[in-house]
């Protein structure tokens, strides 16, 4: 794929072709490397770069922090972080080298990344960790918790290492020894923001100078193709322009989850600001311009081209996720792949005992195992089952569910969609006569559930499921909880994967023909990485870091090279 569409529907920001430079191009700043987009990955490019003595500016189109500051602060992590240790695991980078190759799609011969980019990822990942603590990031656990690795889908403060994964599922934890790889960091609530705040006052101390409310319009290319600057559209800092565009960011950003149309339209008139008020400024960069500005799940058109089957999944994220970054980098000969990776988090933990009910398509067929990881259920669900789920729970269950919904501790977001679901659920006596209440085959829900029980009295689940999250389901009425994709009650929040190809040492991003366009990288979701195939919590941000890392080093040691030709042409 190389073209790059121009997309402004919801205030999906538009590129332009990129512009050819010349001995009379007028650059109004220069640096060694631009870093484009300000969250975890380009923060952490940015520091890179600048520790290895690059020159080094961020442009963002918005306040920064993207995504990473609207998550939930996880760092996938192993291989024996003090974390690890002092909850009692012996994990090492093997066993988690181990499993996520199966993640990562290794296992099938259809990897995201490479077998030596993964063992790579790998075994810096403690040492990543040790990075962050030694930057003023705190992911320890309250004295109580130490040994309290819970699965859900987020644990509640105090707890900041879990099983953030599937790998306590039994196909997995066959293959590799499990352990929890969860690290979130220690903050109050949703900790990205804390995250995102660490490494803004690490990039602030380097003397990394940014330019806010700066969009990237187009790429700057020399007369051999190589990127060597961008332009922006930028607002002046302080202007009744930039004022107003920030009112409306701000309402956008917290309308999304509660009113999309309305923070759509805000957006927009956004982008309206920027189209009218914004000062071309073109940017010099001596070293490359690393993109890094998130994924593409904003831009209902790319998501419609690519990934249809998730179009109406809750874009989960921030405005900046438009697919500019990877549209830029399509701009001057980019290639991409992957995009049609999505992940859908369909979480049905908590409550911690939903899991032992079952999960089934519109034809009544159980087609998971309850216990895997929210993802890997919410994808089989969108790619194979047409978005439609229901969760069948017995009377037992559901009293359970709403003892824990009500008096178990659980963040608001995790618990009032519960309990809404749970009262308000279809129910009938009997399976057959539960699918005549939502236009299901009756001899195949009865089927499954007959199924089920029977494997639970074996202890052997066709599905795989561990006794654990096992039990029968024999008490009526039963009922079926709507947990499909287009759920307004219980969303589905849905992120992109696919970006840009790149070279894997160095994050170069590649052409169709597999070489490197020089002066150009990407990290991130703007780039194929880890979590290109399959993602479990954290592994995102964790790949937001060591990609980025890797990209600032590269750019950085790039503007050593050009210097030297400059010299040796001189």
């Amino acid at each position: 794929m190389s073209k790059a569409p121009h997309s402004e529907a919801g205030g999906n920001l538009p590129i332009d072709a990129p512009l050819h430079a010349d001995a009379q191009t007028a650059w109004a700043l220069e640096c060694d490397v631009l870093v484009v987009g300000y969250g975890a990955a380009g923060a952490s490019a940015a520091i890179a770069a600048a520790e290895a003595g690059a020159q080094t500016l961020i442009v963002e189109r918005f306040d920064g922090g993207g995504a990473t500051a609207k998550s939930g602060g996880i760092v996938y992590a192993g291989g024996g972080t003090r974390q690890q240790r002092l909850a009692g695991y012996d994990d090492t980078a093997e066993a988690m080298y181990r499993y996520l190759r199966i993640e990562c799609g290794l296992a099938d011969g259809d990897g995201a990344v490479g077998d030596a980019t993964l063992r790579r990822f790998c075994d810096d990942s403690t040492a990543m960790i040790e990075w962050l603590e030694s930057i003023g990031v705190n992911f320890d656990s309250d004295p109580q918790y130490l040994r309290t690795q819970p699965k859900t889908s987020y644990p509640r403060d105090g707890i900041y290492l879990y099983y953030s994964g599937n790998e306590a599922v039994k196909e997995y934890a066959a293959v590799a020894a499990p352990a929890p790889r969860g690290h979130r960091v220690r903050g109050s609530f949703l900790s990205g923001r804390t995250l995102f705040e660490t490494l803004r006052a690490r990039v602030d101390a380097l003397g990394v100078r940014t330019l806010r409310q700066s969009a990237v319009r187009r790429l700057v290319v020399n007369a051999d193709g190589a990127v060597v600057g961008a332009e922006l559209q930028r607002l002046r800092p302080d202007s009744p322009a930039a004022k107003r565009h920030a009112r409306l960011m701000r309402r956008a950003e917290a309308l999304h989850n509660v009113a999309p149309g309305w923070a759509d339209r805000l957006r927009a008139q956004a982008l309206a600001i920027e189209s009218a008020e914004g000062e071309r400024v073109l940017v010099r960069a001596r070293g490359g311009v690393i993109l890094s500005a998130g994924g593409f799940i904003f831009n209902r058109a790319m998501v419609a081209e690519h990934a249809a089957k998730f179009a109406m999944t809750m874009r989960l994220g921030a405005t900046g996720c438009d697919g500019s970054g990877i549209r830029l980098g399509l701009s001057v000969g980019g290639a991409a792949a992957r995009l049609d990776k999505v992940s859908a988090w369909r979480f049905i933990n908590p409550p911690s005992v939903w899991p032992q009910g079952i999960v089934v398509d519109a034809q009544g067929q159980r087609f998971c195992n309850e216990q895997v990881y929210g993802a890997k259920l919410g994808v089989a669900m969108c790619e194979g089952h047409g978005g439609r789920a229901w969760l069948i729970v017995d009377k037992r269950l559901r009293r359970a569910a709403i003892r824990e919904a009500l008096f178990g501790r659980l963040w608001a977001f995790q618990s009032i969609p519960a309990l809404i679901l749970m009262l308000f659920a279809p129910r009938a006596r009997s399976a057959a006569a539960l699918a005549a209440r939502i236009g299901m085959p009756g001899e195949a829900l009865t089927r499954s559930l007959t199924d089920y029980n029977n494997g639970v009295r074996r202890g052997d689940d066709v599905l795989g499921k561990s006794p654990a999250f096992s039990a029968e389901l024999t008490q009526p009425p039963y009922y079926a909880l709507d947990v499909s994709a287009h759920s307004k009650t219980f969303p589905c929040p849905a992120i992109t994967l696919g970006g840009l190809r790149v070279n894997e040492d160095s994050g170069a991003v590649r052409d169709d023909a597999g070489g490197d366009i020089a002066g150009l990288y990407a990290a991130g979701r703007t780039a194929i990485g880890i979590a290109s195939n399959h993602y479990i919590s954290g592994l995102s941000l964790a790949d937001c870091l060591w990609s980025g890392r890797r990209a600032g080093r590269a750019a950085a040691q790039h503007r050593h090279h050009n210097e030297d030709r400059e010299e040796q042409a001189a």
